[in-house]
């Protein structure tokens, strides 16, 4: 599944490579025009007219792909997390759960080492991760850890 995003970007990254090849063929056409003649008033109409467009087509060119190369990742980033969270179980009808209820609802939190993240024990990031240990009550209270935004969970109070 694609986005629309993901479809616009492409032109952004074929408009980069193009204006990249036309620069290098600007330059070299410049390079080659330039080390013909001898004299610097000679050389000076092949720099204004091949050389400097080429180089200012190379920047635009690669400001093209470097913003194309972004937001095609960024893009891809929102489809996925939009496929983790805003999907629903096919059964949750059935079921009975809320579609608005977090994930998770244990009442045990735990880290994985290294992380930015605090979950609840049945998170599905955490959930199975041998890595997984509980959380450390000193990295809670000086804030290194923020709470999961898919499973939601909530601070105890001692």
């Amino acid at each position: 599944m694609r986005t629309a995003r993901l479809r616009t970007v492409h032109p952004v990254l074929w408009t980069g490579w193009a204006a990249l090849a036309a620069g290098a063929v600007l330059c070299v056409l410049g390079w080659y025009g330039v080390s013909g003649e001898r004299y610097a008033e000679r050389q000076l109409p092949y720099l204004a007219s091949c050389t400097v467009p080429g180089a200012a087509l190379i920047v635009a060119g690669a400001v093209l792909l470097t913003h194309g190369r972004g937001a095609l990742a960024a893009a891809r980033v929102e489809e996925l997390y939009g496929l983790l969270v805003a999907a629903e179980p096919a059964d949750a009808e059935e079921s009975g759960t809320a579609a608005g209820a977090p994930l998770a609802v244990s009442g045990d939190l735990l880290m994985v080492p290294g992380g930015t993240l605090w979950h609840r024990a049945d998170c599905p990031l955490v959930a199975g991760k041998v890595e997984s240990v509980p959380v450390d009550a000193k990295l809670l209270a000086s804030g290194e850890l923020g709470p999961c935004p898919i499973c939601e969970p909530v601070e105890e109070t001692d």
